[in-house]
């Protein structure tokens, strides 16, 4: 049995883009950057304070930047609701909460598409809670992700 991973566009989607998806997107990319992987990551924000060009929360880049994985300083939000394009090209789609989920197909035809929450992926259920203005959080949110990406990467062959 072929156990390859089957994705070249993985689509990252929170509230609004600027802490849980960006430490995704960022672990994503360096992971799949050391495999010398073609497969490109993304992320972006769908609920309704979803704005473009929003900054990169500060407590994700430092918890990220204690594992070795810099964020861009240039790293903007996006409002999915208005670069529809970064749905279209992604083949997976992961979601920190199901509310995601229920967003992206309230608001997009994701008949085609593999729509699951970054839990759903290792094989589980339930969400990545929020860590917003509560720095002491940010540590175990990016460490929940991490765990639930790895256990959900794991099933594959690279």
């Amino acid at each position: 049995m072929d156990n390859k991973f089957p994705y070249q566009s993985i689509l990252i989607v929170c509230s609004v883009n600027t802490a849980r998806s960006r430490m995704a997107e960022g672990f994503l990319r360096d992971f799949f950057k050391k495999l010398n992987s073609d497969v490109m990551v993304n992320s972006g924000g769908i609920s309704s304070n979803a704005r473009d060009g929003m900054t990169i929360s500060m407590d994700a880049k430092l918890v990220m930047e204690e594992i070795g994985i810099k964020l861009s300083d240039k790293a903007l939000s996006t409002d999915l609701k208005k670069h529809h394009q970064f749905v279209r090209d992604a083949d997976l789609i992961l979601t920190l909460t199901n509310k995601h989920k229920e967003e992206l197909h309230d608001f997009f035809n994701l008949d085609d598409k593999d729509i699951l929450t970054i839990k759903e992926f290792a094989g589980e259920n339930g969400d990545i809670e929020d860590p917003s203005m509560r720095e002491e959080l940010f540590k175990k949110v990016r460490d929940e992700i991490i765990n639930y990406l790895m256990k959900g990467l794991n099933k594959y062959e690279f």
